[in-house]
C-alpha cells in the first residue's frame, strides 16, 4: 500500500507516460506527475491558489519540459491573468510574443466587454465555440497541455447538473483526444465535496483538492490528491506554500488535524 511519496523505482514505460508538473514535491506523490492524454480536476476553495498552482503546471511545461500551452480563461480576462502571475517572475506574455502559449479570452464576451485578444471565444459559454477554439489554436501551436479556469463558470450556464456532467465529458475528452494533458479549476465552498456540481470529478481522470482552512487565527494550506485513476498516490494530506516564485508542495510531511 502506498506510504508517504511513491516509490521512486518507476519503470521506463511508466516515466515516458508521465508528464511532469515541476511543482516541487508535487510529482513525487503521483508516480512521477500526471498520467498523459488525461484530464485532471484541481479543487479548491476561494484563497487556495487553484488558478495559481494549474497556471504554474502550464506555465513548467513551456519553460522546462518544450510542451506548449493553452489557457482557456472563462472567469478572468486575459490581461489579469497575465499581471496577476508576474509576481511569481512569470511572463506569459513573452510566451505568447514567441508562439509557445495562447490564452483563449471566454471571459470578456460573457461580461459584454470588447477584447482585443488574439484569441477570443466570441459566444458566451457555447461549448462548441469553445472546443473549436482550443482545436484550432492546439493545432496552431502543437500544444500538449492546457487549462480550464474555470468550470465553475461553464456549470453556473448550464445550470443542470446532467448538462454539466455532459458538456464536461465532451470538454474533458476532446482534450484527450487532441494529445492534451489537461487540469480544469473548480471552486467548492468547503471540504465536504471536491466538486462544486457534484459532477466535475466523475468527468475527469483525476482530482486535486487544495485546502486554505482557519486555525486559531491563522490560516493554514495542505492539499491531497483525491483520486488518480491509474495511477498510485499519496492518501496523505501534505502542507504547501505558495512562495515567490510558486507552489512548493511538502511531500514528507503531513497535516494531521482537520482543524
Amino acid at each position: 500500500m502506498f506510504d508517504g511519496a511513491v516509490n521512486e523505482e518507476i519503470s521506463m514505460d511508466d516515466a515516458e507516460n508521465r508528464v511532469k508538473t515541476g511543482i516541487p514535491g508535487f510529482d513525487e506523490l503521483c508516480g512521477g506527475g500526471f498520467i498523459r492524454d488525461r484530464t485532471y480536476l484541481i479543487s479548491g476553495t476561494s484563497g487556495s491558489g487553484k488558478t495559481n498552482f494549474s497556471i504554474q503546471y502550464v506555465y513548467n511545461g513551456i519553460t522546462k519540459y518544450g510542451e506548449n500551452g493553452i489557457i482557456v480563461a472563462t472567469e478572468e480576462r486575459p490581461d489579469q491573468i497575465r499581471e496577476n502571475v508576474l509576481k511569481f517572475g512569470w511572463d506569459l506574455e513573452a510566451l505568447e510574443e514567441e508562439g509557445k502559449l495562447a490564452i483563449i479570452d471566454a471571459c470578456s464576451t460573457k461580461i459584454g466587454i470588447p477584447s482585443q485578444e488574439k484569441y477570443v471565444d466570441v459566444r458566451p459559454f457555447d461549448m462548441r465555440s469553445m472546443m473549436d477554439q482550443i482545436i484550432a489554436v492546439q493545432e496552431e501551436l502543437d500544444a500538449k497541455r492546457a487549462l480550464i479556469d474555470s468550470t465553475t463558470s461553464i456549470g453556473f450556464y448550464l445550470q443542470d447538473p446532467a448538462k454539466i456532467r455532459v458538456e464536461l465529458l465532451k470538454l474533458s475528452t476532446t482534450l484527450e483526444v487532441l494529445g492534451l494533458t489537461s487540469v480544469m479549476t473548480c471552486e467548492i465552498l468547503d471540504d465536504s465535496t471536491p466538486s462544486r456540481f457534484g459532477v466535475e470529478n466523475f468527468v475527469t481522470e483525476g482530482t486535486v483538492v487544495l485546502y486554505y482552512k482557519r486555525h486559531e487565527n491563522v490560516r493554514m494550506r495542505s492539499m491531497e490528491i483525491y483520486k488518480m485513476r491509474g495511477s498510485d498516490h499519496s492518501k496523505k494530506i501534505h502542507p504547501y506554500d505558495i512562495t515567490p516564485t510558486g507552489f512548493v508542495i511538502h511531500p514528507h510531511e503531513e497535516v494531521y488535524s482537520t482543524f
